[in-house]
């Protein structure tokens, strides 16, 4: 059952918590679906002691130490301490982490307080950072670009080039334009049925986008192993070889299983790192023997639940995936 009162949600905040206790390897996710319960229970000033104790972790313990910034910043801004949330999102925008997600919940923060100048501001900023010119849109990063388009609008800011690309992407039956018309809290005192309609369509189309998004929560994720990983495997579990044979198979396989899941028109692709210790822990607790073949996938999936999947496919001037020590251009021929 989906917590629905401030005693729910804090009761689901507790179960989070002592589960992370238990699994110290999903620990950052699941304390921050906790936070993101007790902030929803009004328990504002207990998330931020969660957000400050990860921040207080070792750094190489910490996997998103800028997303939980952001959320901290988020969340402190609702609660009366505006002044330090301003300050950790300025610290955000002059770190420029490598991920769209902090970006996107700090701007979202400066949006729900009338900071538009701002979020343009940072949105462009993370745009300028993250979407390489004549590249792919990557997946993560088409949020940052509807939110522009969004805080463009409520500006009266003519379209860009970055406008353009947005409304390209838009896959909604509804133009984003019409979706992000500032005007549209208008039609929905108003008692003209053709306007009530249009509206009642408009969030329609919101709420598919949006379901769209919550049925993807993490990538769509394909299992990579290292090389020493990967001998190690083998030798653990011959029976596995058939589905790997090799490094060079594996890497290529892996490869083009990710442009096939691209062309046909995939999203929210990534690749998720396995380590045989890990392996044979998930394969304990499935209760099935590591050398089935059919556990593989379902780790990956798990992996990428737990926030372990690297988006694919990255810059062509980037470090591959795959370690070689290439860029990912240079080294699958992009």
């Amino acid at each position: 059952m989906r917590p629905d009162t401030p005693a729910d949600h804090t009761t689901e905040a507790e179960r989070l918590l002592r589960t992370a206790a238990q699994y110290p390897e999903d620990h950052e996710p699941l304390v921050l679906q906790a936070a993101a319960h007790l902030e929803l229970a009004g328990d504002r000033a207990r998330a931020s002691t969660l957000y400050d104790d990860l921040l207080g972790a070792p750094e190489a313990t910490v996997d998103n130490p800028y997303l939980i910034k952001s959320l901290k910043a988020a969340n402190l801004w609702e609660y009366g301490h505006e002044a330090e949330a301003r300050a950790i999102i300025d610290g955000i925008r002059a770190a420029g982490p490598l991920d769209a997600a902090p970006w996107q919940v700090a701007a979202e923060t400066l949006e729900a307080h009338d900071e538009l100048e701002w979020a343009h501001d940072f949105l462009s900023t993370a745009l300028t950072l993250l979407l390489a010119p004549g590249e792919e849109v990557p997946y993560a990063v088409q949020s940052l670009l509807t939110g522009r388009h969004r805080v463009r609008r409520l500006m009266g800011l003519d379209h860009d080039a970055w406008d353009e690309l947005a409304g390209e992407l838009h896959t909604s039956p509804v133009p984003l334009d019409e979706l992000h018309d500032p005007k549209r809290l208008w039609s929905l005192g108003s008692s003209d049925p053709v306007e009530l309609k249009a509206e009642i369509t408009r969030l329609r189309a919101e709420l598919g986008t949006y379901r769209t998004a919550l049925s993807r929560p993490f990538p769509v994720a394909v299992l990579h192993w290292p090389e020493e990983e990967l001998r190690e495997l083998l030798t653990a579990y011959p029976a596995l070889t058939e589905e790997y044979v090799d490094r060079a198979t594996h890497l290529d396989r892996l490869e083009t299983a990710l442009r096939d899941l691209h062309a046909t028109g995939t999203p929210n692709l990534g690749i998720v790192t396995g380590t045989v210790p890990s392996y044979e822990a998930f394969a304990a607790s499935e209760a099935t023997p590591p050398a089935t073949p059919g556990l593989l996938p379902q780790y990956a999936t798990t992996l990428a639940a737990r926030g372990h999947a690297i988006p694919w496919p990255p810059s062509r001037t980037a470090a591959c995936w795959c370690g070689s020590g290439e860029t990912y251009g240079r080294c699958h021929g992009v």
